[in-house]
């Protein structure tokens, strides 16, 4: 589409996608987490696609833990999106809870798997 001036017309958000489209209509992640919550990636990679966004959140959380609230400000998306995501992660077993929320469940198979990698670290 061209301006009334003759030049083109350019949208500068041309490039960003909508938040609903990224959780595909979601607005509840399936996992409860707060924004201080930390997320690590695990070693082995997940099976299947993921979304630009999702293989990003992936890619913060390698290495040491990440907060919902870095993740969230590193993708320039609101945090509620940024949890959905994180969330899904989760629930493919691509991520890890390194630190678990004040409500978690003792039986809750993503915080004894933070407890057994936290003791693998600490144990010489």
């Amino acid at each position: 589409m061209a301006a009334l001036d003759g030049t083109p017309w350019v949208d500068d958000d041309e490039h960003e996608i909508r938040p609903y489209a990224l959780t595909g209509g979601r607005t509840r992640p399936t996992n409860e987490m707060s924004l201080s919550s930390l997320l690590k990636a695990r070693a082995t990679a997940p099976e299947g696609y993921l979304s630009p966004e999702a293989a990003h959140c992936l890619a913060l959380c390698r290495g040491e833990a990440r907060s919902v609230a870095e993740v969230a400000a590193t993708l320039g998306q609101p945090v509620q999106v940024a949890k959905i995501l994180l969330s899904d992660l989760l629930d493919e077993g691509a991520l890890i809870m390194a630190m678990p929320t004040r409500t978690a469940d003792p039986k809750d198979p993503n915080l004894l798997e933070a407890v057994l990698e936290g003791l693998r670290t600490y144990v010489v």
